[in-house]
């Protein structure tokens, strides 16, 4: 196990404290012990830090000069990591000890899987059981594909990636490097693409050929059950280091810009383009044929039905929840707020017309 100076020297943090204590993992405030690290980001858990157990506390400079004025009923001997990013350095520390304790894959191809003989798969890789490979995959160094995952034809995947159980990919879909593709997730379905064609006497919805791609960039991690369409013409794309949590629909043609978070059940429909720096809050959703600015926020919940054009800004849409019956009442006022407008521009053309 590490002592703190070693972690200290590897994530860049100054030390305050006993240099050679050994530390075993992170842990909450609440449930930290002596020999754990835990993190302080917010100034209004300063009080709990300070009384906490863990042996160690990643903080800014700020936490730090307030937790040593203000001993709690803690630990007298505590070592400080200090940081100008706590909850990075906390993050970055958690990646550390969990390497440790994650699952190895020894590279290797399991016996069950099917694999076209026209795909390349370095001998680094690891192919769980009953994965399927098909003609013209290329995979690169290191690649983990997991048991009951397959990835259709022409497909390519970069080194050091990681498919967990049952992930689907469809043909032509291309995926950097350093991604992880949690179970269940399909990318490169059909796009939800139908010309209708009705008359009187009846007719039908006439599917579209979705002919293009999806393309995801390197340091992606795509969550379980989410779905990601390929283009109709044009690719689907995902900018390099974005996160998309579990359960989000991307439909056909829509692009999403470097480093982005997208928070689970959002849905982004065809077309729309999301810039750099996004964050997508829970179940939010947007029209399709959008253009959505660099580091713009949607809060969870809210609908998004135009382009937003000036970077940096941060959208909500959400009532705040209250009793139903509460709900009602300003449910029936809302209901009534156009005939009220109309009232009032007729009290204000009636006062007019008096002077």
């Amino acid at each position: 196990m590490p002592t703190a100076i070693e972690l200290a020297e590897q994530f860049q943090a100054s030390l305050v404290g006993e240099a050679s204590s050994v530390l075993i993992g992170l842990a909450p405030l609440e449930r930290a012990q002596v020999n754990q690290i835990s993190f302080l980001s917010n100034p209004l858990y300063r009080q709990q830090a300070s009384d906490s157990l863990a042996g160690a506390l990643i903080v800014d400079e700020s936490d730090l000069a307030f937790l040593q004025a203000n001993p709690g009923v803690g630990i007298s001997k505590r070592v400080y990591f200090v940081s100008k990013n706590p909850y990075v350095t906390f993050a970055k520390m958690a990646q550390h000890f969990a390497k440790a304790s994650a699952p190895k894959y020894a590279p290797g191809i399991h016996s069950s899987a099917a694999i076209d003989s026209s795909a390349i798969i370095p001998s680094s890789c690891h192919i769980g059981p009953f994965v399927q490979i098909g003609a013209g995959v290329k995979l690169g160094e290191r690649v983990t594909i997991l048991g009951n995952t397959s990835v259709a034809m022409n497909s390519q995947i970069g080194s050091d990636t990681l498919l967990y159980p049952s992930v689907s990919i469809y043909h032509d879909t291309h995926i950097g490097e350093r991604c992880i593709i949690h179970s269940s997730a399909v990318i490169g379905a059909d796009g939800f693409g139908f010309a209708p064609d009705f008359s009187a006497t009846g007719g039908e919805w006439v599917k579209i050929p979705q002919t293009g791609r999806v393309v995801i960039a390197s340091d992606v991690e795509i969550g379980a059950s989410t779905t990601i369409d390929r283009g109709a013409m044009s690719d689907t794309v995902i900018g390099a280091g974005t996160k998309i949590d579990n359960q989000v629909q991307i439909a056909h043609n829509v692009t999403i810009g470097n480093c982005c978070v997208v928070a689970g059940c959002a849905a982004i429909s065809g077309s729309t383009k999301i810039g750099n720096f996004c964050i997508i809050g829970g179940a939010a959703n947007f029209a399709g044929h959008l253009s959505i600015a660099d580091r713009t926020t949607v809060s969870g919940n809210t609908s998004i039905i135009r382009s937003i054009t000036e970077p940096g800004q941060h959208f909500t849409g959400v009532y705040p929840s209250m009793l139903h019956s509460a709900w009602e009442k300003n449910a029936a006022i809302l209901r009534g707020l156009d005939k009220i407008r109309q009232r009032l521009r007729l009290l204000d053309k009636g006062k007019r017309s008096e002077s």
